[in-house]
C-alpha cells in the first residue's frame, strides 16, 4: 500500500513537472499532427504586398482582426505596441505563430509568417476543405465588418470646411480635428425626445441591408428649427461625438453654382454629418449662387447616392416661411424641434451649471416662465456661468431677467395694439409709439447685460432638467 501510495506521489510530481515544461507543448504539437492527418486542408495565403510593393489591405484586416482577439492574450509571446493616442496600446502577435479562430462551429487557422530573406509577411488561412464552402465566403465578411467596427472606434472625428482658394490644387475640404467637448448626453432636449433620437440614430447605422432592400439611398436627413441660442448646433456636435463622423460644414456663400454644390457633395466621405446651418437665410435671399433648386438636388437629387451611411442636418430658425417643398418627406426625414427656455429645460441647466436638484426660487422661476417670459437656453446659460459661485444670486439674476423680458414684450404687444388701431392717427403719433417700442427693447438688452456682470453678495443652489415635451416636437 505504501508502494502504491509513493508511486501515485510520483506520478502526480511528474505531471506537474511536464505541464511546466516544453514537453506539454511536444505533446501537442504531436497531438496536432495526428488530428491534421486525418484531415484534408485548404491553404490560402495573404501577403504583406502585392507584385507591385503596394500594401495589400487584406493583409491589413487580418492583422487587426486577428489582434483584437480576447485569446491574443494567452499566447507565449505577443508584442506590446502603442498605438495612435498617447494612452493606447495593442497587443500585436508575433512572427511564426499559429492564431485558431472559430466561425460558425469550424475551426480556421492563421499562421503569421515571415520571410527570413526578404523580411516580407503573409499570413496564411488553413481551414478544412469540407467546410470551405460553407464559411469562406461569410468568414471574410465578417473579418471586413470587424475591421470597419475597429477602424470607425479608433478614428479621429474631423471638422471640414468648404474653401473656394485653389480648389484644383488644394481640394475644396479643409480639416481640422474636431474637438468639440459635447455629448449627446449634455444636450438640453427632453428627455423623451432624447431617447427617440438616439434610438433613430442607432437604428439607422444598423439598416444597411434594409435600405438596399427597399432600393433607397442609406442617408437619414434631420431638420432643426428654433431660435437663435437653443442647442441646435451643440445637438449636432453631441451627434458627431456620439456616431464618431466627420463634420462637414458647408458655407453655401462659399459655393459658386450648383455644379461647383455637386462636386463638394461628392467630395464627401461615407460615414460624416453633412450640415447647412441657417439655410432659411439662403433660401430667403435672390444674391445666393446655388440655386433652389440646386440646394434641393443637393439634398435628395440623384447625387446624393455617391455615398452611403451619410447623415444631413439643416438648420433654421423658422420653418413656417420654408417652402413646403424643401420640408416634404424624402428631402427631410425627421423634424425636430428647439424651443425657448421652460421650466423642464431651466432645471436641467441649473443642475449641470449649478449643481441645483431643487431651490426654493424654483417654484418662482416656473411661475414667471408660465406667464409666457422666454429666454433662449444659452442666455440662461451664460447668466448661470457668469454667477456660478453664488447659485442663489444666479437665480435671482435669472428672475430678474425673466420680468424684465416680461416687461419688454408687454409693451411690445401694447405697441402693436397702438399701431394696429391707430390707423387714423397722425404720422408722428405712430412715430412716437414705435420709437416706444424700440426704447423697451434697448433698456431690456441693457439691464440685461448689467445682470449677467451683476455681483451681489448672496449665496444659494439651484437645479435644471430638460425641455418641455410641449414644445418639443418629433414629427417624422
Amino acid at each position: 500500500m505504501f508502494l502504491y501510495l509513493v508511486a501515485i506521489i510520483a506520478s502526480c510530481l511528474f505531471l506537474k513537472v511536464v505541464l511546466k515544461t516544453s514537453l506539454l507543448q511536444i505533446v501537442k504539437k504531436w497531438w496536432r499532427f495526428l488530428e491534421d492527418s486525418c484531415y484534408v486542408y485548404q491553404f490560402y495565403r495573404v501577403p504583406q504586398f502585392n507584385h507591385n510593393m503596394q500594401e495589400n489591405q487584406l493583409y491589413r484586416k487580418v492583422c487587426t482582426y486577428l489582434n483584437s482577439l480576447p485569446y491574443v492574450e494567452d499566447f507565449d509571446f505577443t508584442n506590446l505596441i502603442s498605438g495612435d493616442k498617447s494612452n493606447e496600446i495593442s497587443l500585436v502577435l508575433d512572427s511564426n505563430q499559429t492564431v485558431v479562430d472559430k466561425f460558425l462551429s469550424a475551426r480556421v487557422f492563421w499562421i503569421n509568417e515571415k520571410d527570413e530573406f526578404t523580411g516580407l509577411k503573409a499570413l496564411v488561412m488553413k481551414i478544412r476543405k469540407k467546410d470551405k464552402r460553407r464559411i469562406l465566403q461569410p468568414y471574410l465578411q465578417y473579418i471586413h465588418s470587424v475591421f470597419d467596427e475597429i477602424e470607425q472606434r479608433k478614428k479621429e472625428v474631423r471638422l471640414l470646411v468648404n474653401v473656394d482658394n485653389e480648389p484644383q490644387r488644394n481640394g475644396r475640404w479643409r480639416s481640422v480635428p474636431f474637438t468639440h467637448p459635447a455629448t449627446f448626453d449634455t444636450v438640453v432636449m427632453d428627455t423623451d425626445l432624447k431617447n427617440k433620437v438616439k434610438s433613430d440614430l442607432e437604428s439607422f447605422q444598423k439598416s444597411k441591408q434594409y435600405y438596399h432592400r427597399l432600393g433607397k439611398v442609406w442617408k437619414r436627413s434631420y431638420l432643426l428649427y428654433g431660435p437663435s441660442g437653443t442647442g441646435k448646433s451643440t445637438f449636432i456636435a453631441g451627434i458627431a461625438n456620439m456616431l464618431n463622423y466627420d463634420v462637414y460644414d458647408v458655407d453655401l456663400s462659399k459655393v459658386t453654382d450648383d455644379s461647383d454644390l455637386k462636386m463638394l457633395l461628392l467630395q464627401t466621405t461615407s460615414k460624416s454629418l453633412i450640415v447647412i446651418e441657417d439655410l432659411d437665410s439662403y433660401l430667403g435671399t435672390k444674391s445666393t449662387a446655388p440655386s433652389l433648386s440646386g440646394i434641393l438636388n443637393f439634398m435628395d437629387g440623384i447625387f446624393s447616392c455617391c455615398g452611403e451611411e451619410r447623415i444631413m442636418i439643416f438648420t433654421i430658425n423658422n420653418k413656417d416661411q420654408i417652402d413646403p417643398t424643401v420640408l416634404r418627406p424624402g428631402r427631410i426625414d425627421v423634424h425636430i424641434h428647439f424651443p425657448l427656455c421652460n421650466f423642464n429645460a431651466f432645471k436641467s441647466l441649473a443642475n449641470s451649471h449649478l449643481g441645483l436638484k431643487d431651490h426654493k426660487l424654483f417654484p418662482q422661476v416656473e411661475e414667471i416662465l408660465q406667464t409666457g417670459a422666454a429666454l433662449s437656453p444659452a442666455e440662461i446659460g451664460e447668466i448661470m456661468i457668469s454667477n456660478r459661485s453664488s447659485p442663489t444670486r444666479a437665480l435671482k439674476t435669472v428672475i430678474s431677467a425673466l420680468q424684465i423680458n416680461t416687461e419688454s414684450r408687454a409693451a411690445t404687444r401694447h405697441a402693436r395694439r397702438l399701431s394696429e388701431t391707430g390707423s387714423n392717427r397722425t404720422m408722428e403719433e405712430t412715430g412716437d409709439s414705435g420709437i416706444f417700442c424700440k426704447e423697451n427693447l434697448r433698456e431690456f438688452k441693457k439691464l440685461y447685460g448689467l445682470l449677467r456682470i451683476r455681483s451681489s453678495r448672496k449665496d444659494s443652489s439651484f437645479e435644471f432638467d430638460t425641455s418641455d415635451k410641449d414644445n418639443s416636437r418629433h414629427d417624422h
